[in-house]
């Protein structure tokens, strides 16, 4: 509007004050002479000349100063822009300068406040941390003179079973301390005390039975080591009276009736045979099951320390797991409280945030209102300025263009040194911008990431909660497992006992039997080797009896004819079956060295994995890490002796 008003007023001077032409000429009609008026029209011509000359030079003057004038108007124009466009710049550059002053005076107001909440706080907190540790101080000393005390009282806690009924029927407020817990540790103890003293029994009922078992197997070698001397001298005697039989034999072919009595004694002799030959099979199957139990006992020993090892392993891993899981509950309370403190932070943050937000844009609007209504005033200013200047120019026009010239220099000048001064102020006040910019994207940034790092951290933690759940769970399971394997042996050793005492009853029954059958026929044998004796000492008379009626005289006067049992292929059939006997004996035992060989190499075995699965076991960091191992190796020694055991079957078979 300014550039307008000034090109109107400026064409206005120039139609107005440079318009030099006459619009009347000079008349100079006179009577003069003709000489004279030649003169005066060649001076009128040439000043017409002149004129015309200065006329259109001073249209050349006007046209150049039209055009310095409007150079001079766009300057102007471009000056105005360029000043309005600084004075914006620099007014948007104070507003958001008094915007960012603002907005660090009350940020840094609410870190000092914050900070002395905090320092208020700390010190509120640290006084009732004292407090409480002098509470706790004097609760602590409190809690050891009691605990003193209740050593004290509870240093001989043995009850009698008359003591814990007398004080188990009084009721839990008359009982003092002591005698508390001596019945609770009376009523825990005591059945496994009993328990104890019942696995003592039956511990020393199984090494009665196997001591006497290996007495009776000590004296059943040793009757079989007697067996074998009366079978050698059984067999000197028998070719002895083999020898005689056959000298006998041609002297009584013709006795009916001792055949027929030879044949009787014969059958019994055979029926004898066949009872004791069903009694040594009877007592070879009584022997394997007795070592059959013996294994079966030792491994059921065995396997019940097993047992009891990875019990109280379990119960040991039970223990950790239940601190790992106490302590991870902790834990992950602490970081849900810091994580919601944090997050309350960040919420806080960005409402402060929104409200500076809020803030700065009614600041912005204000600031803008102001600046156009001071814009509008100035420009109101400007106006009446330039008509007043333009009153000056007409007076001037020399003066006025080198003036404003020279102000227009100056006032480039100012405005560029302005501009200067402004892109400075700008400068700072866009770095103190960033700056700040900076510092809330990085307080952002960090709260973000620990936020992150706080949810993975509550994630990693979560998973091991998780997984040590897990491992706990089937450690539970592994001791269920393994308290039915328990029940179950243990009433498979039950099982076991009661047969092997059955087997035992049954077999004293039947070693007293067959010591009485053999009693018997110790003492017929002892009869038949008196008559056998008797009839040599019969037979050497009547072969000294030179008549052969006399010799049959003392024959029938000493039993002539009675029932003897001198019978060679008796004593032949007996022989072989001795024979037989003692070769599968021999075969019994080399094959019963081999077992013990094979169960000695079997131990060995055993003692080398239990080496190292010890070893194993102190190198192991972990609990969960050993019971995996010791299941491991448990589950081998399972298989190990399942194949044991079917080999042994193939072998029984």
């Amino acid at each position: 509007m300014a550039a307008r008003d000034l090109s109107k007023t400026f064409e206005e001077f120039e139609s107005e004050d440079l318009s030099l032409e006459t619009s009347v000429p000079t008349d100079f009609t006179m009577s003069p002479e003709p000489n004279e008026s030649k003169q005066n029209k060649r001076q009128i011509t040439k000043h017409l000349i002149e004129r015309k000359q200065l006329i259109h030079d001073l249209q050349l003057l006007r046209i150049e100063l039209s055009q310095k004038n409007l150079a001079i108007e766009n300057m102007k124009a471009e000056s105005i822009q360029r000043v309005d466009e600084l004075e914006e710049k620099l007014n948007d550059a104070l507003h958001q300068k008094q915007i960012l002053q603002a907005r660090l005076e009350s940020q840094l107001a609410i870190q000092e406040e914050d900070a002395k909440k905090r320092q208020d706080m700390i010190k509120h907190e640290l006084l009732e941390v004292r407090q409480r540790q002098q509470q706790l101080e004097s609760a602590n000393n409190r809690l050891r003179e009691k605990a003193g005390d209740v050593m004290k009282s509870l240093k001989d806690l043995n009850l009698s079973e008359e003591k814990f009924y007398e004080l188990r029927g009084m009721k839990e407020d008359e009982l003092s301390l002591r005698d508390y817990v001596a019945v609770r540790l009376f009523e825990q103890t005591k059945p496994l005390q009993t328990e104890i003293d019942q696995l003592r029994m039956r511990n020393k009922s199984l090494d009665d039975g196997e001591k006497s078992c290996s007495k009776q197997m000590i004296d059943l070698q040793e009757q079989l080591a007697e067996e074998r001397q009366q079978h050698g001298e059984l067999r000197v005697k028998f070719q002895k009276i083999s020898l005689e039989l056959a000298e006998i034999k041609s002297l009584v072919k013709t006795d009916n009736y001792k055949v027929e009595n030879y044949d009787r004694v014969k059958i019994q002799r055979d029926n004898f045979e066949s009872d004791q030959l069903d009694v040594t099979r009877q007592l070879n199957v009584l022997e394997a099951a007795h070592q059959n139990l013996l294994r079966e006992r030792d491994e059921l020993q065995r396997e019940l320390s097993t047992t009891r090892q990875s019990l109280a392993l379990i119960k040991q891993d039970k223990d950790y797991l239940s601190r790992q899981i106490c302590d991870v509950s902790n834990k992950s309370s602490y970081t849900e409280e810091k994580l919601e403190q944090l997050n309350r932070q960040l919420e806080d943050a960005k409402r402060a945030r929104e409200e500076m937000y809020d803030k700065y844009v009614t600041s912005r609007d204000e600031y803008k209102r102001e600046y156009e209504n001071k814009l509008q005033e100035e420009l109101d200013n400007i106006r009446i300025k330039t008509n007043a200047e333009i009153d000056r120019l007409r007076t001037s026009t020399k003066e006025m263009y080198e003036r404003e010239n020279r102000n227009l220099r100056e006032a480039r000048d100012m405005a560029i040194s302005e501009k200067e001064k402004m892109q400075a102020t700008e400068r700072e006040t866009t770095t103190k911008y960033e700056q700040l910019l900076n510092e809330f994207r990085q307080l952002q940034m960090a709260g973000d990431s620990r936020v992150v790092e706080i949810q993975n951290d509550l994630k990693i933690k979560t998973f091991e909660y998780e997984r040590a759940q897990m491992v706990y769970e089937e450690a539970m399971k592994n001791l269920k497992e393994t308290q039915i394997d328990m029940e179950k042996m243990q009433k498979k050793n039950e099982v076991l006992t009661k047969e092997y005492y059955h087997l035992q009853t049954a077999l004293e029954k039947k070693l007293v039997g067959l010591e009485a059958e053999i009693s018997d026929k110790t003492a017929k044998l002892q009869t038949y080797e008196r008559l056998e004796q008797e009839l040599d000492d019969v037979v050497m008379q009547a072969a000294e009896v030179e008549n052969e009626a006399d010799a049959e005289k003392v024959l029938f006067s000493y039993g002539y004819g009675a029932n003897v049992p001198s019978n060679s292929k008796r004593r032949l059939q007996q022989s072989v079956h001795l024979a037989r006997r003692v070769i599968q004996l021999e075969k019994a035992n080399t094959s019963l060295r081999q077992e013990i060989n094979r169960e000695k190499t079997r131990t060995q075995e055993l003692a080398d994995e239990i080496k190292s699965s010890n070893e194993l076991l102190n190198h192991a960091e972990q609990p969960y890490n050993y019971l995996i191992d010791s299941i491991r190796v448990r589950d081998q020694t399972l298989n190990q002796q399942k194949q044991h055991i079917r080999k042994m079957e193939e072998d029984i078979r």
